[in-house]
């Protein structure tokens, strides 16, 4: 709702408030008269008396503690992956449940993507102009660009208490050239360890990397 919407409401209300005291005399008569409860009334006058017209304009009614809430990395990783490779929703939370170990119902990614606009695909680039087709994502030199992501596996065959892997993944957006590596744990400390890795194996030299907002990419990390 835009602010001039906004201000016609405050005014409207405060017509209803002055009505009552100027016109009718009477509280009932003004509820009856624009269809609205006692309750409603007095709540109005109660926040114009101690704000003023800024008081009558409507207020979010988002709460202010939200416990359970998808954690913010968790968003991020759906967005991604809707951008990127274009799961739908059921394919995002079956890849969020395999590779990073994160339990999300169908029904909450597709309220995620609802939010943000990406519940509807882009029309097929098929029919689309040559022109204005999307780009393969790609850099023109060795090294300008690396990519980094991290899935969790689960490797098979295991018996007793099962034991948890954090597959590490870099590709060079040029040469498409990939560095992997399995670790037990899944933070900074592995995140940094993986890096100084692939920086030691590739034959060019890196320039800048690219992750999500995981935890594991911390300021640590960055730094």
């Amino acid at each position: 709702m835009t602010e001039r919407e906004l201000a016609r409401r405050a005014r409207h209300r405060l017509a209803v408030l002055r009505h009552a005291e100027e016109v009718s005399g009477n509280i009932a008569a003004t509820c009856r008269s624009y269809g609205i409860s006692r309750q409603c009334f007095y709540t109005w006058r109660r926040r114009y008396e101690a704000e003023g017209l800024d008081g009558l304009k409507d207020r979010s009614s988002a709460p202010h503690h939200t416990p359970h809430a998808t954690a913010g990395d968790v968003v991020e990783k759906i967005l991604w992956l809707r951008r990127q490779y274009h799961f739908g929703p059921a394919k995002i939370a079956m890849y969020l449940q395999r590779y990073h170990d994160v339990a999300i119902s169908t029904s909450g990614v597709w309220r995620i993507l609802k939010k943000v606009g990406l519940n509807r695909l882009p029309a097929s680039q098929r029919y689309k102009r040559r022109s204005i087709r999307w780009k393969r994502y790609e850099k023109q030199r060795p090294g300008h660009q690396l990519q980094v992501d991290v899935k969790f596996i689960e490797p098979l065959g295991q018996s007793g208490r099962k034991k948890r892997y954090y597959q590490y993944t870099a590709i060079d957006d040029c040469t498409r050239l990939r560095v992997l590596r399995a670790c037990p744990r899944n933070d900074q400390k592995t995140a940094i360890q993986f890096i100084d890795y692939v920086l030691a194996k590739l034959p060019f030299m890196v320039e800048q990397v690219q992750t999500d907002n995981g935890q594991e990419f911390g300021q640590a990390f960055h730094w």
